[in-house]
């Protein structure tokens, strides 16, 4: 451990290094650098917070949540000497230099470098990644408070009904495509708490690829979701409400059988104008129960290629 020894702090315990070294494993220099320039970050002048060790140092904010500012700036000037990131000696800057270069770096690079680093990352051996050929992923959606400023609750808001101040902190809603297998965010939105997780998941369903096969929960359906969802080339599974209506236009032999969904829940079902072929969306469905004429209890609708 020597190695990771620095003038001003004995040295880091085992966990933080190999915190530390994986994050850099996963986002290494090299990708940092390039986003830097496709941002047009990079420092014109030599700083006590270079731009690229300001990057890790955010990183660095949300793997030591529990930290404050000084702790998390010693932990990754250890750590980045001994990765041999950071080199020479190094002061450490105050909260005040690190809010600074945190706002000449903006947010810019931390949306790409999102981008670059947040893909699939399963493989062939992964258990539980794969079905068949498709990746199994999965939309998930959360809410997360924000530190509590005039500008966090303009943008984003409070929870509660009516308008009232009924959650501490201003809350942001966010909506994620998750790699099943390794639990690997690939793609994230995210927007004030009263947006909906469905408008959420609409931004996002261009991420949705051939060799993917998208698991959603029943709160996520929609007709115009689902038909969003459909153009994005992947393979769908959803669970949907047993209160929608599944009509059985033809039976399989595994049990399954093929149904429709109509823009409108006035349309009936089998005839009519939104059962006409330029409204029809089929898919194949599975019932927990028995069924005749409609499935009993919840169903789970995939789209049939």
């Amino acid at each position: 451990m020597s190695e990771f020894d620095i003038a001003f702090g004995a040295s880091p315990s085992l966990p933080d290094v190999i915190g530390l070294g994986v994050l850099t494993r996963v986002v290494d220099r090299d990708t940092v650098d390039d986003v830097l320039g496709r941002a047009d970050r990079h420092q014109t002048r030599v700083r006590l917070l270079p731009a690229r060790v300001v990057v890790y140092l955010v990183l660095a904010l949300c793997l030591f949540t529990s930290d404050c500012y000084d702790e998390v700036v010693r932990k990754l000037a250890n750590g980045l000497r001994g990765l041999r990131i950071l080199s020479g000696e190094w002061n450490v800057p105050t909260p005040s230099a690190i809010s600074q270069a945190r706002a000449r770096l903006g947010h810019e690079v931390k949306g790409k470098l999102f981008e670059a680093v947040c893909v699939p990352v399963a493989t062939r051996s992964t258990v539980g990644a794969f079905y068949r050929s498709w990746r199994i992923m999965a939309i998930d959606g959360t809410v997360v408070d924000a530190p509590d400023t005039t500008d966090n609750a303009a943008e984003f808001g409070y929870s509660g009904a009516g308008g009232t101040k009924a959650s501490a902190f201003p809350q942001v809603r966010i909506a994620t495509l998750v790699e099943c297998g390794t639990h690997a965010t690939v793609w994230a939105e995210f927007d004030a708490v009263k947006t909906s997780e469905r408008t959420l998941v609409d931004r996002m369903t261009c991420q949705f690829a051939p060799d993917m096969i998208v698991l959603a929960d029943r709160g996520f359906y929609s007709y115009d979701l689902w038909t969003s969802a459909v153009q994005g080339a992947a393979q769908l599974l959803w669970r949907v409400s047993d209160t929608l209506d599944l009509p059985v236009l033809e039976y399989h032999q595994d049990g399954s059988f093929r149904s429709g969904v109509a823009a409108g829940e006035d349309e009936s079902c089998g005839q009519g104008r939104g059962w006409a072929a330029q409204h029809l969306s089929t898919q194949r469905c599975t019932s927990a129960g028995r069924h005749s004429g409609r499935p009993a209890g919840r169903t789970r609708p995939t789209q049939e290629r």
